[in-house]
């Protein structure tokens, strides 16, 4: 049964996976578009959906733990390879295509958020750029001498402080 918790579990991780990877699609467009409204909004629902994830994540490490302590092993939550190994050929096979849809999905992600991140830093570029060019610069109209350099020292060719 605890296998059966780790295949759900797995399986509601993939929904929200998908579904945040659906948000950052759109994260793209509403970047492009510049709607800094939409784009508040949607850092909300990612937020709701980055919890969702966490405690999902939460179940999924119980379930692994108590599949490992009843197969008589040691308990490593983090370890899906080692459930996958000692479940039943059915329940190993749709645990491996989950972890593999499951990663899959995460990289999907990781390059979403990267683009995002590459938009958002050219966004700010653009501003900058444009208040510089409307922020009044402060150079003098006419012509000035350079600024002279002190001489140190005398003038003499021997020096007595040596």
């Amino acid at each position: 049964m605890p296998a059966e918790q780790i295949r759900i579990s797995l399986e509601k991780l993939l929904t929200l996976h998908k579904s945040l990877n659906g948000l950052a699609n759109r994260k793209t467009e509403i970047v492009k578009q510049g709607d800094t409204e939409a784009l508040n909004q949607l850092l909300m629902d990612e937020q709701a959906h980055i919890k969702a994830i966490e405690t999902t994540e939460k179940e999924r490490q119980k379930a692994v733990t108590a599949f490992l302590l009843n197969k008589g092993q040691q308990a490593d939550p983090s370890s899906i390879t080692r459930v996958i190994e000692l479940s039943s050929p059915t329940d190993a096979e749709a645990l491996n295509r989950l972890k593999d849809e499951l990663i899959e999905e995460a990289g999907k992600l990781k390059e979403q958020n990267l683009l995002n991140q590459q938009l958002v830093y050219q966004s700010l570029q653009f501003v900058n750029i444009t208040l510089d060019m409307l922020r009044p610069q402060n150079q003098p109209f006419n012509y000035e001498k350079p600024a002279r350099q002190k001489q140190q020292g005398s003038n003499s060719m021997f020096d007595s402080r040596a």
